[in-house]
């Protein structure tokens, strides 16, 4: 079934997806082609998933829209030359010896496949497949060899020189002498050969070259594997081969977009529907480089929070620059979470857990504490024991348990890993001065006064506003008090939150305290206050 009023919607995907539906009605064409490219040289990364998730959140959207099929298909170029031995691997003596050759041609330094790339791919294909995507893997090597290319390869072999003049004005002097799309395979050495094209035959579908070592010169087919193109070239006759509709890449890659699809319009094609994302910056908006080791990796992202929240930390404004760190993961968490409790009561499509969910939420039981006040707990509790916080939690709800709470245990052991790597180091606890003091023992007089009142209230939010309406009354006095400019009544500042985190918790900022106490108990959290009261008070 189709939906065509989605085009309405004011999310990402539905404006990709309705210019992919334009291109299909212009070219009646009735499947989509979705594209995803991966160079398999390193292992799979953070950028691949917002990727191919970016591109699947696309299609489904099309999908939707459209009622019509999609293919989506997870190219790797595998027949690239090995330029470096990379750091991350086994054996580098042996991948040293094969620099220069296709990927699919160097044996697999840790032994487990017949090469190189086919390693790589395998580790692209289990990626791809623990996050769930659906996808058919293409492997460059395979086309190239099986002769799916060879129709568009003579195709620009014919076309040699009109292709060439789309990329000579972007080279310098003595590369535009020696350019050309194709790269043959040395049928000796196998090496993937950066040599001039001394002439052209499209008629035999061959090029003449000269090996620079030795003098001796070749005639090799441009077909069955015997060549492959430079890599514009290489992505406008994958364009134009396979009729790919829809591609996405980052930024750095504008340049080459444009070339190829000049080259893809040479052939006699229609380039598809292109999307530039931005790239991701550290916490200090610094571009991510893995020789700095600045970045984050997906696999630390796994280990502080679900594979969900790096989608949902993926699926906003695509477009625009974001920073990749560390602290990102906790409200990328609690935003989901949100946004999936949000889907089970309304199914809106401009909701990011829509399109993280295929438009329906999980039947999963959603956990009734946040991700924050996870590390809040662990905070008071001074604990990395994921055993402990879920005795505070079998406190406030007494029928919880990890075996009856998936959802919740996975995030339970997520904020225990966080705070054990990123919050304990980070602690600073500063002495209460002595107006603050003031204030934390009204709120101590407070708890324990309206314990009988909190108790009577059902646990969860009901039961959380009403302490958090006592840790507003014990902050009613100078200096945090404020007026309400709407009303004239009288608020609480910032500085009595910051003040409560400081003083208890040794970090600036966090949810709504009210929560935390109530889950960690009125008795705790009064003893946490006396305790740290005690401490030598800061002069005012």
């Amino acid at each position: 079934m189709s939906d065509p009023a989605l085009r309405s919607v004011r999310a990402w995907p539905f404006e990709e997806a309705a210019k992919l539906a334009d291109r299909l009605a212009a070219a009646r064409k009735t499947e989509a082609l979705l594209e995803t490219g991966y160079g398999p040289s390193g292992l799979p990364h953070i950028g691949t998933f917002g990727e191919v998730a970016r591109t699947t959140w696309v299609r489904r959207a099309f999908e939707a829209m459209t009622g019509l099929p999609t293919r989506l298909i997870a190219f790797s170029d595998d027949m690239d030359g090995l330029r470096k031995v990379p750091d991350n691997v086994p054996n580098k003596e042996l991948l040293a010896r094969h620099l220069g050759q296709p990927l699919t041609r160097i044996p697999d330094p840790f032994g487990t496949h017949p090469s190189f790339g086919a390693h790589n791919n395998a580790r692209l294909r289990a990626f791809l497949d623990a996050f769930g995507f659906e996808y058919e893997f293409a492997s460059s090597t395979d086309y190239y060899a099986s002769g799916r290319f060879d129709a568009a390869l003579l195709r620009m072999l014919s076309l040699h020189e009109e292709v060439r003049q789309v990329i000579l004005p972007t080279l310098g002097a003595e590369r535009r002498a020696t350019y050309s799309p194709f790269l043959p395979i040395h049928p000796r050495t196998g090496i993937v050969m950066q040599v001039p094209v001394e002439e052209t035959r499209p008629e035999a579908g061959t090029i003449v070259w000269t090996d620079p070592e030795t003098g001796e010169r070749f005639e090799t087919p441009v077909t069955g594997g015997a060549c492959k193109a430079q890599w514009k070239a290489d992505w406008a006759l994958r364009w134009y081969a396979l009729g790919v509709d829809y591609e996405m890449s980052g930024k750095d890659l504008i340049d080459s977009v444009r070339l190829s699809s000049a080259i893809c319009r040479v052939l006699g094609g229609e380039p598809p529907v292109t999307f530039t994302y931005e790239l991701f910056n550290d916490e200090n908006g610094q571009k991510i480089s893995k020789s700095k080791g600045n970045g984050l990796t997906i696999e630390q992202w796994l280990e502080y929070g679900p594979p969900e929240s790096l989608a949902h930390f993926m699926f906003g404004s695509p477009g625009s620059a974001k920073r990749l760190h560390k602290e990102v993961i906790p409200r990328a968490v609690d935003d989901w979470m949100a946004g999936m409790e949000k889907l089970r009561t309304e199914r809106d499509p401009a909701n990011p857990a829509w399109h993280i969910h295929g438009g329906v939420a999980p039947n999963e039981k959603l956990p009734p504490i946040s991700y924050a006040t996870l590390l809040n707990l662990a905070g008071i509790a001074n604990t990395d024991d994921p055993a402990r916080l879920w005795a505070f939690i079998r406190k406030y709800y007494p029928d919880a348990a990890p075996e009856h709470e998936p959802m919740l245990d996975r995030l339970v052991r997520n904020a225990c890993a966080y705070w054990r790597d990123w919050v304990a180091p980070k602690r600073h606890f500063r002495p209460a001065t002595p107006e603050e003091a003031v204030a934390m023992r009204e709120l101590v007089r407070l708890l324990r006064e309206r314990r009988a009142e909190f108790d009577a209230l059902p646990a969860g939010p009901e039961r959380e506003a009403a302490i958090q309406n006592a840790v507003y009354d014990a902050g009613r006095r100078e200096p945090f008090a404020v007026v309400n400019k709407k009303d004239g009544s009288l608020g609480v500042g910032r500085a009595w939150f910051q003040a409560l985190y400081e003083v208890l918790l040794g970090k600036s900022e966090g949810p709504r305290f009210g929560g935390t106490v109530a889950i960690m108990g009125v008795d705790e959290t009064c003893a946490l206050i006396e305790t740290a009261l005690a401490r030598e008070a800061a002069p005012a």
